[in-house]
């Protein structure tokens, strides 16, 4: 199933955390860590950069990752879906002449990504009974669908049909949420059906303690508490041999 296709898209305009692209999170530059799993993976036959902004352009380049194009005005507002940014960057490399059967979609704010995610998703998309792969964590049973309220003219009524029947945390069918940090599709998937998910979509299960969405200050504060962390136990680890 190779080739595979790496897009790390970062747009110059983040309104959540201003910059945050090129924003030093626990010492290095947020697309720093999606370039460094997507290498050291070893799965990832080719790695872009998707950007309208001439400054993440630079730093990409000077990160070593490769920047063929600038993405257009149109594909970096605020509302702008991934979808038709992924297909403009297999549009643009396929104009080289090289293309690839893999997208793998490698979003910055998920800075807690492994080179084992990335192998793990490729390994279940390989099996060839799923035509492409999310990553997701589960849900706390206590946010679980059937616990959830919806209000409604003022008053709150059960999120789903039948929740009221379940009161016990142990009848609770398990919900998963999407992280972020893993999606890979077929390109044909991609390019033919528009979407990331295809008919046949397989979950990477994560843990939630390596999982972490940078949408908010917040969300940046707990990345850096968990990558210090992390960092200073490698340290211990190097210091011990």
């Amino acid at each position: 199933m190779k080739p595979v296709l790496g897009v790390i898209p970062a747009r110059g305009g983040s309104k959540g955390i201003p910059d945050k692209n090129v924003r030093p999170l626990a010492g290095r530059p947020l697309i720093s860590y999606a370039a460094d799993a997507a290498r050291a993976s070893g799965v990832i036959d080719r790695l872009i950069l998707s950007t309208d902004s001439e400054r993440i352009a630079e730093l990409g380049r000077s990160l070593g990752i490769e920047v063929p194009f600038l993405r257009p005005p149109e594909l970096a507002r605020d509302d702008t879906p991934m979808v038709p940014v992924l297909e403009h960057a297999v549009t643009k490399v396929e104009e080289t002449g090289w293309s690839p059967a893999v997208v793998v979609l490698l979003q910055p704010t998920a800075p807690l990504r492994q080179p084992r995610h990335l192998v793990a998703a490729l390994q279940l998309l390989q099996r060839g009974d799923c035509d492409s792969v999310v990553s997701v964590v589960r849900v706390p049973d206590h946010f679980a669908p059937h616990f959830v309220f919806r209000i409604v003219d003022g008053r709150l009524a059960r999120f789903l049909p039948g929740g009221e029947h379940i009161t016990r945390r142990q009848d609770v069918v398990p919900a998963y949420s999407r992280d972020g940090t893993v999606y890979a599709v077929l390109r044909d998937v991609l390019m033919k059906q528009h979407t990331l998910h295809g008919e046949a979509c397989c979950p990477l299960i994560l843990r939630c303690e390596e999982s972490v969405n940078l949408d908010t200050w917040e969300d940046w504060k707990r990345a850096e508490q968990l990558l210090r962390t992390v960092s200073a136990a490698d340290n211990g680890r190097q210091a011990s041999r």
